[in-house]
């Protein structure tokens, strides 16, 4: 074959994922629209519950992210449950000014610094889940801020039979500049429609650290925390080993809010390496296939092969994304960037896609973590993502 030839098949090949991906980019707007339409204001609940929050350092607003699981509409008791594995740690400064402002707040604090793996968030849920008052337990991250009506949603949801978890589709904040706010747009209109659709359609089932309900019988069947000590994508594999229960994990429709802290590009791409490495590692098929959902960077390596078909192709996956993230904005409210710079997040979304094959290690709060097979993970220190 000619080098005309080759270029021709490889740009026919690059415009056909590309209008696969619009067509994708449409159906995922519906499915979202659909998802989120019509939800109705829940009951207010009464059960006693713990929320759990392993923390590390003060992030930029963590003191309101943490308030807004303190002004929650819930008649129960709350047992807001702070872990920190240092005794200088700054989040215990934040902690003192919740407990002068909410005085009436149940918020307890565990030190401890026993690791039990390389996943320092799990060796820190492992110290603290003992201190749990209540049988209903949620874990969050500590950069997660939710709605008041955020327990009876939950609680809502893990009443149906053969529930056995409840998770949290999130959309993003951005509270460190402008590079936080393109990460957040990332979550907005590129993670956030791919749950939605991914579940509706049984294609996959997301657990999240945005939120994890679950009945502690259900914590202690699936071997507690201590089964996950050495696994990075714990809270996927929480997810899993329930469903390997004979449980389901359910995405009800509500959202909660991430607030994002990356505060240069560097950050940013660190952060969004290591996430696509680490679905890469738990979902390699999925993941691989997830380049249907980047139609707008593959239909312009189409174009810079067939100018013309490519580029009407580059149309097409333009509209499809804009009507997607209309639909978004709809359902979380604003823009976290302006939708001009769609285009430039999708480039940037698709190159982080690509360096995630390449990773091999991660940086997680302080420590770089050696990727092993099945999302295991070791302290080591080979070259970071």
């Amino acid at each position: 074959m000619t080098p005309a030839h080759i270029a021709a098949f490889f740009g026919w090949a690059l415009t056909w994922v590309a209008l696969i991906g619009a067509l994708y980019t449409l159906a995922a707007a519906f499915v979202v629209a659909r998802f989120f339409a019509g939800t109705r204001p829940p009951a207010r609940r009464s059960e006693a519950v713990t929320l759990l929050k392993p923390l590390y350092g003060d992030e930029p607003h963590l003191f309101d992210n943490l308030a807004s699981f303190l002004t929650l509409d819930h008649d129960g008791p709350v047992q807001l449950l702070l872990g920190v594995q240092r005794a200088d740690d700054p989040a215990i400064t934040v902690i003192e000014r919740l407990r002068a402002k909410y005085p009436a707040a149940q918020i307890d604090l565990v030190v401890d610094s026993r690791r039990h793996g390389a996943n320092g968030k799990i060796a820190n849920l492992i110290n603290m889940v003992r201190q749990a008052t209540h049988p209903l337990l949620i874990l969050s991250d500590s950069d997660i801020a939710v709605a008041p009506d955020y327990l009876a949603r939950l609680l809502a949801a893990l009443d149906v039979p053969g529930i056995g978890a409840v998770t949290a589709a999130y959309v993003g904040r951005g509270d460190a500049g402008f590079w936080s706010r393109f990460g957040a747009a990332g979550l907005d209109w590129h993670l956030l429609p791919g749950v939605i659709f991914g579940a509706n359609n049984g294609l996959a089932t997301p657990c999240m650290g945005s939120t994890i309900a679950l009945r502690a019988e259900t914590l202690a069947a699936i071997g507690g925390f201590e089964a996950f000590a050495d696994t990075l994508a714990d809270d996927y594999a929480i997810g899993q080993a329930i469903l390997a229960l004979g449980k389901k994990v359910v995405v009800p429709s509500m959202l909660v809010t991430h607030a994002g802290n990356d505060a240069t590009f560097v950050d940013l791409w660190r952060h969004e390496v290591r996430w696509g490495a680490t679905i890469l590692g738990v979902e390699p098929i999925g993941h691989t296939a997830g380049v249907i959902a980047m139609p707008v960077p593959i239909a312009l390596l189409a174009t810079a092969l067939l100018p013309t078909i490519g580029g009407w192709a580059l149309l097409l996956a333009l509209a499809s994304r804009f009507v997607l993230i209309i639909t978004i904005r709809r359902v979380a409210g604003r823009w976290p960037v302006a939708p001009q710079l769609l285009p430039a997040r999708d480039i940037l979304t698709f190159a982080g896609y690509i360096a995630s094959f390449f990773a091999r290690s991660v940086d997680w709060r302080g420590s770089t973590l050696r990727m092993g097979p099945d999302g295991q993970v070791s302290k080591g220190p080979e070259n970071s993502a």
